[in-house]
């Protein structure tokens, strides 16, 4: 086993009573800074991780293809992250495509011990904005052997199905990520875009310990979702936390409203607030907001000290 994941392993063994802090964070988070204000949560009962992570998608160029204009501050915003306190770092071999794993191995190997690099497979890209589900058994092989070399790493901590390729039973395509797991090259399972039911029927199959699905506060169509990883202490990854996207400008007006009049009157940003009301939803909640800009990297991760009040919380439904 890779010295870096030997030592993690043995301090999160030793620390296996610690099952989850997050919902005991309350005045204690208070005191501090960073990403470790959100509190944690462990992944799998094997790594302990603060509650806000970065997403590396938007560290490559438009479109999510090619190189990003300055790869040099990409590389100096993933130290950052990791400089305040980001322990979950979340990519996928099609960002770029290939180009944010490299850029985070570039940055960031040797990894610090207690930093958790999670990758995905499962999507190829044709070009910028293009993408395609490939699960068969034998592209999921070669996407995490390929991943492995550009994150430099011997063992990947969190490999996740990406999407559910329509042509090929989800069951093979989890299956295989058994199977790579078995072999030493996956500690843990995870999945994204999966709904209630397949993730039931995929927890059959392996032992999954994350899922990363749409959510925020204009999106809650994974409500459901959410609320079965609360129960059964699976960690849930919103990905487009920030409700910035076109699709939630349209989506409903009066939340937008309503998180802009509790940023002006705190006196923080409206991402800010959405991560807030993201972090609130449950202790089991680790959303990864990304950005190609140390500004607004830096005011998410310090949204880990935010806390709505519960008139706020309620009025944003």
């Amino acid at each position: 086993m890779h010295r870096r994941n030997f030592l993690r392993f043995g301090a999160a063994l030793g620390g296996a009573a610690l099952t989850l802090s997050g919902a005991r964070a309350g005045a204690a988070s208070a005191a501090k800074s960073g990403a470790a204000a959100a509190g944690t949560l462990e992944l799998g009962g094997t790594f302990r991780v603060n509650r806000l992570g970065f997403g590396a998608m938007r560290l490559t160029g438009t479109g999510i293809w090619g190189e990003p204009k300055d790869p040099a501050e990409a590389r100096r915003i993933l130290r950052r992250a990791v400089e305040l306190g980001v322990e979950f770092i979340d990519t996928a071999d099609s960002y770029g495509p290939a180009i944010s794993e490299r850029l985070i191995a570039e940055a960031l190997s040797p990894y610090p011990r207690g930093l958790v690099i999670a990758t995905k497979g499962g999507i190829t890209r044709g070009g910028p904005d293009q993408w395609a589900r490939d699960g068969r058994p034998e592209h999921l092989r070669v996407a995490c052997e390929a991943s492995l070399k550009r994150l430099r790493l011997d063992t990947i901590d969190l490999y996740q199905l990406h999407a559910i390729d329509p042509t090929v039973p989800f069951e093979d395509s989890l299956g295989e990520l058994v199977l790579l797991q078995k072999e030493g090259k996956i500690r843990l399972i995870g999945v994204s875009n999966f709904d209630l039911a397949q993730l039931e029927a995929g927890r059959r199959i392996a032992q999954i310990v994350s899922v990363q699905n749409r959510y925020n506060v204009v999106d809650r169509s994974s409500q459901g979702v959410l609320d079965y990883c609360t129960t059964h202490r699976i960690a849930f990854v919103p990905w487009s936390p920030l409700a910035q996207s076109a699709r939630d400008a349209t989506a409903e007006k009066e939340a937008g409203k309503t998180m802009a009049a509790i940023a002006a009157a705190r006196g923080v940003s409206v991402p800010q607030v959405a991560l807030a009301w993201s972090l609130a939803q449950s202790p089991w909640m680790l959303p990864i907001p990304g950005t190609s800009s140390m500004k607004h990297m830096e005011e998410n991760v310090a949204a880990g000290a935010l806390r709505l009040t519960p008139e706020e919380l309620r009025s944003l439904g």
